[in-house]
């Protein structure tokens, strides 16, 4: 009986073999279509490891090649971000040349766009510029890649309506901490902040914005000639703004050739 006893105990321990894992003799294909049921099934975490599973097993081959796309995607989905980022770069390295290029620069794309859309529609708090806009940066940089190498691709037009809402986006981040600055008295830092918006983002509805702050900063800090330049570059292009009062004459600031 004792016997008996131990040999069950070794068994539900899996010393005989019973518990060992199904699939250490699959093929690539079915852990691809494992994984891809999955996918399916929007069982992102479920697809993503399984997927791994097959890249480390069968690292080669276009199963593996057609799920290091897809786990992209999955990881996208799941809303692990970096490592959707990871997923998506890896694959254009190691497939510089597959059809799905374009795909796998759209989902990296999305990925950086998504981490980014919170603090766009928040009122700057405290300077936080370069770690705010670092993703809507780097999500402009990868769709406007994607547009340039395919212009035909079908997430062309998706990524060229979110780069203009990135542009804008970034131009109002801009403003915002320009404004920040302003608060705090940092008259020059709001001057400079808002004048690189304009350089930056020429055609953005926050460039009036932006000029109203460079005229208010430089006021503020007593330097007549360049508030004077300001206020007339913002007379020629916005006549109705209550700043524009004195000096119509046209300007030539180092910036007014971005608005011609």
């Amino acid at each position: 009986m004792a016997a008996l006893l131990l040999t069950a105990a070794l068994a539900g321990c899996g010393l005989f073999g019973s518990h060992d894992d199904p699939r250490k003799n699959w093929t690539a294909e079915q852990f691809y279509n494992a994984a891809k049921e999955q996918l399916d099934q929007k069982n992102w975490e479920s697809a993503a490891k399984i997927y791994e599973q097959l890249e480390s097993k069968y690292p080669y081959g276009r199963f593996a090649q057609q799920g290091q796309l897809e786990v992209a995607y999955a990881y996208y989905k799941e809303h692990e971000t970096a490592q959707a980022i990871a997923a998506a770069e890896k694959f254009v390295k190691l497939h510089p040349n597959h059809p799905h290029v374009d795909y796998a620069l759209y989902i990296k794309g999305l990925a950086n766009f998504r981490e980014d859309l919170g603090p766009f529609g928040r009122i700057v708090k405290q300077d936080l510029a370069d770690r705010d806009a670092k993703s809507a940066r780097e999500s402009f940089e990868t769709f406007k890649e994607l547009v340039t190498r395919f212009p035909e691709s079908r997430y062309a037009d998706d990524s060229r309506a979110r780069m203009a809402y990135l542009v804008e986006a970034l131009a109002r981040h801009e403003v915002k901490v320009a404004r920040y600055y302003m608060s705090r008295g940092a008259w020059l830092a709001a001057a400079n902040r808002a004048q690189d918006a304009i350089v930056r983002f020429p055609k953005s509805p926050s460039r009036r914005e932006a000029l109203e702050i460079m005229v208010e900063s430089y006021d503020r800090m007593g330097l007549k000639a360049l508030r004077d330049d300001a206020k007339r570059v913002l007379a020629q292009n916005y006549p109705g703004d209550k700043l524009t009062a004195q000096g119509r004459n046209r300007a030539s600031s180092p910036w007014w050739k971005f608005w011609d």
